[in-house]
């Protein structure tokens, strides 16, 4: 066989997974919105289009912090201020009037106490062990991370016990929850917000010029047009502004914004109860909202439909970009690492009423002021995490600071 001929035989399964991922999320698409509502039928392209967005910009916040943390590099750190700033202008007036495009609408509000601290901080520590948060986990094991696969095994699995102990963290001291939208109106909120957002870059900004002389710069890339943007790299800013109008385009056909690990309890519960498990009589499924979630379908849960979107919609796109290549000799240490790092994004995402997606992303742009609580604790957690590390993966013991250049 010619070198031509051998390419073209090994680029036709490449080009038919998209076409085999496209065409299930489509089908899903229809079949659920048959079934339950057009609009999370819908949610299901969403999902697809967020796993597509994350893939390609490798928009990833456990590496961003990381490598802020370690090299002082805040390209990444700055792309999610952009993010959330575009949020914040996007939500703020649809959650000031409580609807949007007709809808009824409400934002992510959580209270602030012991239990968002614990969590944020055991998920943080997470993060950094298991090698992704809710949205990396998704989208690297989509994309064909085996690693990551066991993570998000144990991700669930987390996530059960974490709603097994649900009530006895809430029984903690807390404060009510606080929106920036009702205290300080729209205007003043995305005010408040986007000054912290600036506040926040222009320290990444400062450091990094203070370890590197200057701004990292973003890879070259030799692609250009359609082509890069069907098999990548896309910039981060577009990552950015991809995901805050998908969150946008959540908030508008969900009622509320994008969430991950809602499901991870939800499939672990259920998983459970098939094995003659009960998890009715834990408060966290005695809330009304939880209960139904337990007792209907699964794929009338919208944080389901959309985390196999965004599954489907990373395995399209890592086909798209030939880089869907599962590598199953993992070191064991590294395993290890996984499984603990999956239980503790598990459990710190329960206690703290979501992940880097739900509290972090989505809290902030719901105004909520446990969503910048869980920043600092999750960035905490990373902070340990990193230390950690070296103990699990190897090449990273005695990694020294990037000298500084003029």
């Amino acid at each position: 066989m010619s070198t031509a001929s051998a390419s073209m035989a090994a680029s036709q399964p490449r080009s038919r997974v998209p076409l085999v991922a496209g065409a299930l999320i489509v089908l899903g698409a229809l079949m659920i919105g048959a079934v339950f509502d057009a609009n999370t039928g819908l949610l299901m392209i969403v999902g697809g289009l967020l796993g597509m967005v994350l893939y390609h910009a490798a928009f990833g916040f456990t590496s961003a912090w990381r490598v802020f943390i370690t090299e002082r590099k805040g390209r990444g750190l700055r792309a999610q201020m952009v993010m959330l700033a575009i949020a914040v202008v996007l939500f703020f007036p649809a959650l000031g009037t409580g609807s949007l495009f007709g809808t009824p609408v409400y934002g992510f509000v959580a209270p602030i106490g012991v239990s968002v601290i614990v969590g944020a901080f055991i998920f943080g520590l997470g993060m950094q062990l298991g090698g992704g948060c809710a949205s990396g986990t998704l989208f690297t094991a989509g994309g064909g991370n085996a690693r990551m696969m066991i993570t998000l095994l144990f991700f669930i699995v987390g996530s059960v016990i974490g709603s097994a102990h649900f009530a006895w963290w809430q029984s903690l001291p807390s404060f009510q929850p606080v929106s920036l939208v009702n205290v300080a109106g729209t205007g003043g909120g995305i005010a408040i917000s986007l000054a912290l957002f600036a506040a926040i870059a222009a320290f990444t900004v400062v450091m990094e010029k203070r370890r590197h002389g200057q701004l990292e710069q973003a890879p070259a890339v030799n692609k250009h047009g359609m082509e890069r943007w069907l098999t990548g790299p896309w910039p981060l800013v577009a990552g950015a502004v991809g995901l805050a109008l998908l969150n946008f385009a959540t908030l508008a056909l969900a009622g509320r914004p994008w969430g991950i690990t809602s499901a991870f309890a939800l499939w672990g519960a259920k998983a459970y109860t098939l094995v003659g498990g009960d998890v009715s009589q834990w408060g966290y499924w005695q809330f009304s909202w939880n209960a139904a979630a337990l007792e209907a379908s699964v794929w009338r849960d919208i944080t389901t439909v959309m985390n196999v979107g965004i599954i489907l919609g990373a395995l399209a796109a890592a086909s798209l970009a030939g880089r869907f290549a599962p590598n199953f000799k993992i070191p064991l240490r590294s395993v290890v690492a996984a499984v603990i790092g999956g239980l503790m994004l598990g459990y710190g995402a329960r206690l703290a009423f979501g992940c880097n997606i739900g509290a972090y992303f989505s809290g902030i742009a719901s105004g909520s002021l446990h969503g910048w609580v869980w920043l600092v604790a999750a960035f905490a957690g990373n902070m340990l995490g990193v230390k950690l590390r070296p103990y699990f993966f190897a090449g990273e013991a005695g990694k020294k600071p990037a000298a500084k250049t003029c």
